[in-house]
């Protein structure tokens, strides 16, 4: 049910407090003290990085081009800690520590874009499932500091222009989350030819069927009521009101970008 804009308290000071800035950007708790040696962090021509803004499929998007490059069972995928094989640079553990002793493919980027209205939806559940964040305030309050820039990564709408103005480099690709449940075929196989995977149209179609599995695995184990993972999540808390503001900065912020997301499939 969504929630009334009336009475929409402010967000608590020991939320606010939480953040830090770093080079302007600002960035949560467990960031402090790791950015200076991120920053120092030698890149090599074996590189594969992934990039997205939070709740963009992040996890989901690990394991796909994990089972996509490896060749790896869903099944197993499901018992390892995939931050052990694609370990997330700002993370305590196993982080940089970890990155050090890893020998990848060559130096790529793979982005990945969410639609925003889905995105902030799943990043208000997460900051009030953390402990280390502790968000108590309102859906409404949480949305008006993501159209504002003022929750942790920075702001959305600079984060995705910037990495679409470079998709057709040819060491980019630059996917949408929302593909995943609608055209994951193709997904895979731009995945699979740009790390440089051979396979013929049966083994193409294996590796679907594998992460549609992974995909499927996702979520079925989200334990919160609401599945943060669907595409049209935000129809279920969204007001009219906060429909008509948010899509009235998105204009205002994305009006020059051609970039197109899937609202609902």
């Amino acid at each position: 049910m969504a929630e009334s804009e009336a009475d929409t308290p402010s967000t608590p000071i020991e939320f606010e407090s939480k953040y830090f800035e770093f080079d302007g950007v600002r960035l949560p708790p467990f960031c402090r003290g790791k950015m200076e040696e991120i920053a120092n962090f030698s890149l090599r021509s074996s590189d594969i990085w992934i990039v997205t803004y939070p709740k963009s499929g992040t996890s989901l998007l690990q394991e796909v081009v994990y089972l996509v490059s490896q060749g790896a069972d869903p099944d197993e995928i499901g018992l390892m800690n995939i931050d052990e094989q694609l370990p997330v640079l700002e993370y305590p553990q196993p982080g940089l520590d970890i990155i050090q002793h890893l020998n990848q493919g060559s130096r790529r980027v793979i982005y990945m874009a969410r639609n925003p209205k889905d995105l902030v939806v799943s990043y208000y559940q997460f900051h009030r499932s953390l402990r280390t964040m502790s968000y108590r305030g309102t859906f409404q309050e949480f949305c008006r500091r993501f159209m504002n820039d003022k929750l942790g990564y920075g702001s959305w709408f600079e984060h995705v222009q910037e990495f679409w103005e470079h998709r057709m480099d040819s060491n980019v690709l630059f996917l949408k989350y929302e593909d995943m449940y609608k055209d994951l075929g193709t997904l895979v196989e731009q995945l699979a030819r740009f790390l440089g995977v051979s396979c013929d149209k049966a083994q193409l179609e294996g590796m679907v069927e594998s992460c549609n599995q992974l995909i499927e695995q996702c979520c079925n184990s989200e334990a919160l009521s609401m599945c943060r993972g669907r595409v049209g999540l935000w129809k279920d808390i969204f007001t009219v009101s906060m429909n008509e503001k948010f899509d009235a900065v998105y204009r205002q912020k994305m009006g020059k970008s051609d970039l197109t997301f899937d609202f609902c499939l």
